[in-house]
């Protein structure tokens, strides 16, 4: 398997100066840490208004800074919010690109909808809309990243005209692309569609096989790839943390992430939200007293031989990667960074040292379902260069039309007005 952590910058009140700044700068430090010690993946949200769950609302500038402090380790969206009311498709095209052109081809294109009010209420992206407005512009970016010009789309939830998109990615055709999952309808979308399947619903192992059964099954038998190219993976999310004394572990790591998964509740399930002012952790410290003892979800927090008993059901089960929760809650920066070089040290080897040919033998298996999911797709039709509108500059407007009308000119440039003579000379206007 291959492992990522992953990050909602979550902030529980109280907010003292600085507490903001350093929940950043600590993160990228544990990118950077991640990266050194061999992780294969970093996850970032993006999330609006979502106080003190996610803080993440700009996941580009937090990548691009990762990609400044690291070598290897993979840059994932995790996700990109893509119905047009939060980002433009061609804004998202043209930042993937440029993001995996710094970080020299490390992106992976994660992609989801919300369901969270404050975000679809902040951007008023109409509830019983977002799943078809996701579609529509996943599709059209990646067309946007793989064709050059893009030829144009007038659709139900954006449209533009034909334009070149640049800059285009280093990885071709577009960057693997993924959706978030948090039930097993979604995975079913995320096989037929040819996406990874980014699952942030916290599974037991005899769930987890079924999730992953019905997804390579589906892959196999009806995927129409939605990109240019196809990413068959699934990744599942697990509580983590880690020390030698599994009550010194749990006493480190055990509230974090059980405010997480509360905080999750709160604004996706059973909150009500007063901007600005509600406090959530303080809605927490009453909750938690009325919590279990012990809960199924939290199997990742141990010792490190209990962490690799909990891998190993996810390894068996034909799980492609774990996806830790290491920044949770209130913990502490320290104790995280510890817990990762940890298992590091520990745990990672046992896994890694597998990775290699259990992917050559998974291409090797998917290999004819690809072929044959790809001829099924229906492309868009490219344009013959004769079908490339042209585009007439502001200036050259406004003087032909004055021209027509017999208005004044407006002053000329002289410069603007030597390389029109130039052009003209050269009889190359367009």
């Amino acid at each position: 398997m291959r492992f990522g952590i992953f990050y909602e910058h979550q902030l529980p009140r109280p907010w003292t100066e600085g507490l903001e700044q350093k929940l950043f700068q600590d993160a990228l430090d544990q990118v950077e840490l991640a990266d050194r010690l061999g992780f294969d993946n970093v996850w970032e949200v993006e999330h609006h208004f979502l106080e003190e769950y996610s803080h993440s609302s700009a996941p580009e500038v937090f990548l691009a800074a990762c990609s400044q402090r690291t070598k290897q380790i993979r840059l994932g969206h995790g996700i990109v919010l893509m119905p047009p009311g939060y980002n433009h498709p061609a804004r998202v095209a043209e930042r993937i690109a440029t993001l995996d052109l710094v970080s020299n081809g490390r992106v992976e294109w994660g992609t989801g909808e919300s369901s969270a009010l404050l975000e679809l209420g902040g951007y008023k992206v109409p509830l019983a809309e977002k799943r078809n407005a996701w579609r529509e512009a996943v599709e059209q970016c990646a067309n946007m990243m793989a064709m050059s010009p893009y030829p144009g789309f007038e659709g139900q939830y954006f449209s533009m005209p034909a334009r070149n998109v640049v800059p285009k990615p280093v990885q071709r055709p577009h960057p693997p692309l993924w959706v978030a999952c948090s039930n097993r309808e979604t995975i079913k979308l995320a096989a037929r569609l040819g996406i990874g399947a980014l699952t942030f619903a916290f599974v037991d192992p005899a769930e987890a096989k079924q999730w992953v059964d019905d997804y390579y099954r589906i892959f196999k038998e009806e995927c129409v790839p939605i990109g240019h190219a196809v990413n068959p993976n699934i990744a599942m999310v697990s509580s983590f943390g880690l020390h030698q004394d599994v009550d010194e572990a749990r006493r480190r790591f055990r509230d974090g992430f059980r405010f997480f998964q509360f905080a999750l509740g709160w604004h996706y399930g059973f909150g009500e939200q007063i901007p600005g002012r509600t406090d959530i952790w303080e809605k927490f410290q009453v909750a938690l007293a009325n919590m279990p003892e012990e809960a199924a979800a939290e199997g990742g927090i141990a010792t490190p031989e209990g962490l690799r008993e909990h891998l190993r059901k996810f390894d068996e089960c034909g799980v492609d990667q774990v996806t830790f929760i290491q920044q949770a809650g209130r913990n502490k920066h320290e104790h995280i960074c510890e817990a990762l070089e940890l298992f590091a040290g520990e745990v990672m080897g046992e896994f890694k040292e597998r990775e290699a040919e259990r992917e050559r033998r998974k291409a090797e298996e998917l290999a004819p379902f690809v072929e044959a999911a790809f001829k099924r797709k229906q492309w868009m039709r490219p344009l013959a260069d004769d079908e490339i509108p042209p585009v007439i500059a502001l200036g050259r407007q406004v003087a032909e039309q004055a021209a027509k009308s017999g208005a004044p000119l407006p002053p000329a440039n002289p410069n603007r007005t030597a390389w029109v003579q130039a052009l003209e000379r050269a009889g190359a206007k367009k």
